[in-house]
């Protein structure tokens, strides 16, 4: 769809008639920037194909919630945001620390989806290493370059904290990266 109007989709989305083109709209519209960010936060194809799926299935089972309060794409990023979280906390609670980096790193290496050079790879393991939230706020600020107060919609986080998170997380990664020369 090359002519991506929000209003016009809220509209539509409102309309029982037209919410499933609507709803197919969206998804190939914002389809794969929510694949990559999920992607860049729980780090596997198949894994962020799977939260992909259940972040339309919550967007679907919960359209005729959407009021238009924030923009659509923010209320989709939440979404995948929540659902990206919720995935990590269930993998983390099935996974010990040193069993996760060591899987996160072959499974990184060998997934036919990332052709990352060895810095990109490096990128990812720093990455992993951070605390969900704040690599989720990583990701937004650096892949996506979302603006802060986009951000502070999608977490429910003050914008302060999101500068504060986000300066810790890039010193931590900068730390990884001289760590390992």
């Amino acid at each position: 769809m090359s002519n991506f109007n929000e209003d016009e989709i809220q509209a539509k989305l409102q309309d029982p008639r037209t919410q499933r083109q609507a709803f197919e709209d969206i998804v190939n519209h914002y389809g794969q920037q929510l694949y990559w960010q999920i992607r860049r936060l729980v780090t596997y194809h198949e894994d962020a194909d799977d939260v992909l799926q259940n972040t339309f299935i919550k967007v679907w089972t919960n359209i005729s919630s959407f009021r238009g309060e924030s923009k659509l794409s923010t209320w989709l990023f939440k979404i995948a945001y929540n659902e990206s979280i919720t995935f990590l906390k269930h993998k983390r609670e099935t996974l010990s620390l040193d069993d996760e980096e060591s899987v996160v790193t072959s499974q990184l290496e060998s997934d036919p989806y990332f052709d990352g050079d060895e810095t990109q790879t490096m990128l990812q393991e720093a990455m992993n290493t951070l605390p969900d939230k704040q690599r989720a706020v990583f990701q937004m600020k650096y892949f996506d370059d979302m603006k802060y107060e986009d951000i502070s919609v999608v977490t429910g986080t003050s914008v302060g904290a999101l500068k504060a998170s986000f300066h810790h997380a890039v010193k931590k990664i900068e730390d990884f990266f001289n760590s390992h020369d």
